[in-house]
């Protein structure tokens, strides 16, 4: 699948950060977080950092190369654990004791920043300090992957049925479960064509 920039279509921030890489499963990945401001930039894609704190990170990173070095190289461990950890459960494969270590570490990072603030329905989580932070994509990464593998909804997880390693992780929404691809645009198309040339 060729998205555009970044892509938020699939049903879970977890997956949606997984699917930062293009043709993930295939022996030639695209990988979107290039540098260290393509994290902030998803972050602020995300809803996660503001435009103007974005430009805040990215001009710190700028200044500091090794220090948001580590941040990315941080961000894409856990990204590619949780890549594989979620792929894994869609082929019906065994989960990897090292990938759940790392989506632990960073769980265990993760919720000594949450706090419990007033919000317009009463309370609300919330992240300490989530507006001046890189780490908070991470905190917020990893709580979505520990959400969906507790969810109901870790069934309806899917990997695009593409074979050429679309690779695209998604939750399938549909009534009888019978979603296969990314998108019908791109690699379900490819496959409906492909099979009417094998039927002529």
């Amino acid at each position: 699948m060729m998205p555009t920039k970044f892509d938020f279509e699939s049903g879970a921030l977890c997956l949606d950060f997984a699917n930062t890489v293009n043709w993930h499963a295939s022996d030639h990945p695209e990988d979107g977080l290039m540098g260290y401001a393509d994290l902030a930039r998803w972050g602020e894609a995300a809803g996660m950092l503001t435009p103007g704190k974005a430009e805040q990170l990215i001009q710190s990173g700028e200044e500091e190369p090794e220090s948001a070095a580590e941040s990315l190289a941080r961000a894409v461990k856990l990204r590619e654990a949780i890549y594989r950890i979620f792929a894994s459960i869609s082929d019906g494969a065994p989960t990897s004791q090292d990938d759940l270590k790392i989506l632990n570490l960073a769980l265990s990072q993760s919720l000594s920043h949450l706090q419990i603030t007033h919000s317009a329905e009463g309370f609300a989580w919330s992240w300490e300090q989530a507006s001046t932070r890189i780490d908070q994509i991470e905190w917020a990464v990893a709580r979505s992957a520990a959400e969906l593998l507790t969810s109901k909804k870790l069934t309806r997880t899917r990997n695009c049925a593409d074979d050429r390693g679309c690779g695209y992780l998604f939750i399938d929404t549909s009534r009888n479960r019978s979603r296969r691809w990314c998108s019908m645009g791109s690699c379900g198309n490819r496959a409906k064509a492909r099979r009417h040339y094998q039927n002529q």
